[in-house]
């Protein structure tokens, strides 16, 4: 194993991705999680041309507006002032805009987040000191920071990387961390799950103690109930929001102190899916819906590869090109870990930390695939910057995870966090565990047909998303600072 840490890779997205629709220029990841049972290489080819017939086998057709929940305009603005403002984290320095930026295509451009503590931005978020600081980040994240695009998309069953946030078949239809503590009144998933970055210590909550909400978590032995108690009481404090609330809650008939956690998490919802969905005029929809010029050659050649030899559409399917479901790829794991389990506690079991079955161990959600170009790191930790090293993964996943290079990783360095970032990854007995449940298939591409897939995955970037700066709002009602 490579062991010398490499330092964070600046991009610049927007000029790369203006220079030609058919050149490929970030790390893009198709990840084609199936099992040899799934996949159907050998199958003779009845398809037409362009794969047509093959595309409709895996149901994957333009979105329609329909494919949504609806959007309220006077909840999206007070939700674009929630997702905004740092005055919704304990010590008023972090916003959920700022490991989810629209700058950095609503993600943060990092393996792993830095929250709570860090500063500045994106790949040139700064760690803090060392020895840190008491004001510095105790730790990094656990996870990459999943982009936000299409999460308003009513098919989306689950949320986070495990699907700890999920719908299930209890009163209230959601099952969630908070268990019994979530109250009622959301409507969809990304509602629920706009709330719980709030509870999380290392991202926007702080330690305990640091402030008034993560000291009455401390003092009532919850992350839930009294940090949204609190958390509701400082907005209900700040009166410029008190007629945007008014005006997007008409039901609260002019009464501010009905205002609760459930509102700001619809508000935050409805910014979200009208910032960040698909538009329904992209180069790929308008391919689907019989525009053959829409997309280079290149790029349907591409997609045919797509959802043929390459096999990626037995998981990427669907309008959104996800199958919803979780799988184990055999990513390499790098950072601190998820949970304190496996060899070394620094390993991250994905989905059987949820549904606590060993067959889960190691899956992950199939991510959605549009605007994928612009997303990266890939991985569930963020694990693959560049293209080639990841579509190689994905092509040879138990090669690529025994040899896997550490310089790869965008983690703005610290000494005590270095240490913990490649226990897992160099460690043979994790490897080997993870080597053994990889449900993907060994594929061969030719170098032709490598660079044709690639082009197809470039064709799914939306042009709308590759300036996302107007949704960003000029001030909060907080009048605390935008900047990291």
């Amino acid at each position: 194993m490579n062991n010398h840490y490499k330092k964070p890779r600046s991009h610049n997205y927007l000029s790369l991705l203006s220079t030609s629709f058919k050149i490929l220029l970030s790390p893009i990841v198709f990840v084609a999680a199936c099992t040899a049972s799934q996949v159907w290489a050998g199958e003779k080819d009845k398809d037409d041309e362009n794969g047509h017939n093959r595309h409709n086998k895996h149901q994957i057709r333009a979105i329609k507006a329909s494919d949504y929940a609806p959007v309220d305009a006077k909840k999206a603005v007070l939700g674009q002032a929630f997702f905004f403002d740092k005055e919704l984290s304990g010590n008023r320095n972090i916003s959920c805009s700022t490991c989810h930026s629209p700058l950095s295509a609503t993600s943060d451009g990092l393996s792993i987040n830095l929250g709570e503590g860090a500063h500045g931005f994106s790949v040139g978020r700064n760690p803090g000191t060392y020895p840190p600081l008491a004001t510095d980040p105790l730790e990094r994240g656990q996870r990459n920071a999943p982009s936000l695009f299409d999460r308003g998309a009513k098919e989306f069953g689950s949320m986070m990387h495990d699907g700890r946030i999920e719908l299930d078949n209890s009163p209230d239809g959601f099952l969630t961390p908070a268990g019994d503590e979530l109250p009622p009144g959301f409507n969809n998933l990304l509602e629920v799950i706009s709330i719980f970055a709030f509870t999380e210590v290392q991202e926007m909550l702080g330690q305990p103690n640091e402030n008034e909400i993560s000291a009455a978590a401390a003092a009532q032995g919850s992350l839930f109930t009294p940090v949204w108690t609190k958390l509701v009481e400082r907005i209900k404090a700040q009166p410029n929001y008190h007629p945007m609330i008014l005006a997007a809650y008409p039901e609260l008939k002019g009464d501010i102190n009905e205002f609760n956690i459930v509102h700001v998490g619809r508000a935050i919802a409805h910014f979200q899916n009208s910032s960040f969905r698909t538009s329904l005029n992209t180069p790929f929809d308008r391919y689907l819906n019989g525009d053959e010029g829409a997309i280079s050659k290149e790029a349907a050649r591409g997609f045919k590869l797509f959802t043929g030899k390459a096999q990626c559409a037995s998981c990427h399917n669907g309008p959104f090109l996800t199958d919803q479901k979780f799988h184990a790829i055999g990513v390499p794991q790098i950072g601190p870990g998820f949970g304190g389990v496996g060899f070394d506690g620094r390993e991250d079991f994905g989905r059987e930390g949820v549904t606590k079955d060993i067959n889960d161990r190691y899956k992950f959600r199939t991510p959605p695939l549009r605007n994928i170009a612009l997303t990266g790191p890939w991985g569930h930790d963020g694990a693959f910057d560049m293209l080639e090293d990841v579509v190689k993964h994905h092509l040879d996943a138990k090669k690529s995870l025994n040899n896997y290079d550490i310089s790869q990783c965008v983690l703005p360095s610290r000494l005590d966090l270095d240490e913990l970032d490649f226990i897992a990854a160099n460690n043979p007995n994790t490897r080997y565990e993870i080597e053994q449940r990889i449900e993907i298939p060994k594929i061969r591409l030719q170098e032709n047909e490598f660079k044709d897939l690639m082009a197809f995955m470039f064709a799914l970037t939306d042009p709308e998303h590759l300036d996302l700066r107007h949704t960003v709002p000029k001030s909060v009602p907080s009048g605390l600072s935008l900047a990291d």
